[in-house]
């Protein structure tokens, strides 16, 4: 008990000439009354690693002061206690509800972390080896997971697992309101969505269902959803909640159109069980009615593999294969942004290259979008063009895999981040990334794998080639550390990187979260 007493002290109170200096302040009253967690920390990012896939960890860093340890460096890190999974690969973050869930790619495992005690809780779902996704409920009453080397769809609720056979299954996706659970399936033009069969004495099986569980006394089944889809990748979900939005990838993964499809929410809740089956012509469509007779889906020539909207515009972003010029059959990153009263669409902005699966807002009106192999597309190809013609890049050369957006209009300007020059001449000073990687290459960090907003303190963190990268969204109008932590508190110029010598993470880091952030939102 002695020995506690003094390191919680040590932790929050440091000695000078002058008496004690409060170097850890924690509000007499946190936000929504969370409590205090283990490490005293109240602006924690949890950032999920693997040591070469063998063994691994959640590790918690101090996403105010950007540290791993505290300022004393009395305690070198924080972890989140009772988790070991070999490889996490991605969290599902409701700071709402102080919970968090973490998806192990090695054996599938989806674990559910306490914030306000820092520990595992265990797992909650098991979606096989390898699993490529999985998905939760904000308040944990139901989870899903794709086991796509099983071909099953693995379905909790209650408590209860239900593995419905969906053969190639890629992508889940739950609402936030909990009455729509999707999945899709790779390298298919259909859509499909769980149902709950009435308990009833003897069962009636949906029309055009592809499987039942349990198989006599059926409970869940998985149908399709009526409508014409292009390789759909994903599913978000409008503000208000009335409306899911289908992502249809078309060329990028081999289709033909890549478009936006509106859905109506009401038409895919989970006890509506349809009467008809859903690929017949006469199955009523879930799709929305657009003004003025706009078309549904609408297509988006810049491709589209991710969205985010923020009431006013739908941003997508994705990938436009090139069919002439010197980069034919290459391809290209785009943002394109729908107006959600017009449902005009943009002309495409020059993003990242690559396959684009992380977009939020953040302070200072910036949205970020985040992408993964973005070295063998149009951009790649313009900066080894360069390089040959004049010997050094401009920005078309830079391909790494962040981009940064000003939000506002329908064609907000972009930056890719960081901003890199190469250079082959003495004439044109080369410009490096500030905090290369452990391969030391200067000029591109490799895949975005995580991205989180640190609200309210106009930074981002990322998982950014393997490793912690942090940046700011422009400056802070209310510091709120002071000179002597080492800090002002100030933020930065946009998009101006963090030196992360205090928060590298040993290992390879697959995804962030901001653990005490103020809404659902923040990645």
């Amino acid at each position: 008990m002695a020995a506690s007493g003094m390191l919680l002290a040590a932790s929050l109170f440091a000695l000078s000439g002058c008496g004690i200096v409060v170097l850890y302040k924690v509000p007499v009253v946190t936000y929504s009354g969370r409590p205090v967690p283990p490490s005293g920390l109240i602006e924690r990012v949890m950032a999920a690693y693997t040591a070469n896939g063998t063994s691994g960890g959640l590790e918690i860093l101090d996403g105010l002061r950007d540290l791993r340890g505290n300022l004393e460096n009395t305690i070198p890190e924080w972890k989140i206690s009772g988790y070991s999974e070999a490889n996490p690969i991605s969290i599902i973050n409701f700071p709402e509800e102080t919970d968090g869930y973490v998806l192990s790619y090695n054996d599938g495992n989806l674990t559910q972390i306490n914030y306000s005690k820092e520990s595992s809780v265990g797992t909650v779902l098991n979606a096989g080896a390898s699993a490529p996704s999985a998905a939760a409920a904000p308040l944990g009453t139901m989870f899903a997971g794709a086991d796509e080397q099983a071909g099953l769809l693995i379905f909790n609720t209650g408590g209860v697992t239900y593995d419905l056979n969906l053969p190639g299954v890629d992508k889940v996706v739950i609402n936030p309101g909990a009455s729509v659970v999707m999945a899709m399936v790779e390298n298919s033009n259909t859509l499909y969505r769980i149902v709950k069969i009435p308990a009833v004495s003897v069962p009636v099986y949906p029309p055009g269902y592809v499987d039942c569980e349990p198989l006599l006394q059926p409970a869940y089944c998985v149908v399709p959803v009526a409508g014409k889809y292009d390789h759909p990748v994903n599913v978000r979900f409008s503000i208000d909640g009335t409306t899911a939005y289908v992502l249809n990838s078309g060329p990028e993964n081999g289709g033909t159109t890549a478009s936006v499809e509106f859905l109506q929410t009401t038409q895919l809740n989970i006890n509506l069980v349809p009467t008809v089956n859903p690929l017949s012509s006469s199955a009523p469509s879930p799709l929305s009615t657009l003004p003025n007779g706009v078309p549904n889906p609408i297509p988006i020539p810049g491709g589209v593999t991710d969205a985010i909207s923020d009431g006013t515009y739908l941003y997508t972003a994705g990938q436009q294969m090139q069919t002439s010029g010197p980069y034919k059959g290459l391809f290209a990153g785009n943002l394109t942004t729908i107006n959600l009263t017009t449902y005009a669409v943009s002309k495409p902005i020059s993003i990242s290259d690559g396959t684009h699966t992380k977009m939020l807002f953040a302070d200072n009106n910036t949205l970020w979008v985040g992408a993964s192999s973005c070295s063998n597309g149009v951009r790649y190809a313009t900066a080894q063009a360069e390089l040959a013609s004049q010997g050094y890049t401009d920005q078309a050369g830079n391909y790494n895999c962040l981009t940064m957006l000003t939000t506002g209009t329908a064609t907000p300007p972009a930056t890719i981040i960081p901003q890199v020059v190469q250079s082959n001449i003495s004439s044109v000073a080369a410009v490096t990334v500030p905090y290369p990687n452990t391969d030391d290459n200067m000029y591109y960090y490799g895949s975005l794998t995580g991205l989180c907003w640190v609200q309210e303190y106009y930074k981002v963190y990322t998982a950014y080639g393997g490793q912690i990268h942090a940046f700011y969204t422009g400056l802070n109008p209310n510091p709120v550390l002071p000179v002597e932590q080492g800090e002002d508190g100030n933020g930065g110029t946009p998009g101006q990187e963090i030196n992360n010598i205090n928060v590298t993470v040993q290992g390879t880091v697959n995804d962030v979260a901001y653990m005490d952030a103020v809404t659902n939102s923040s990645d």
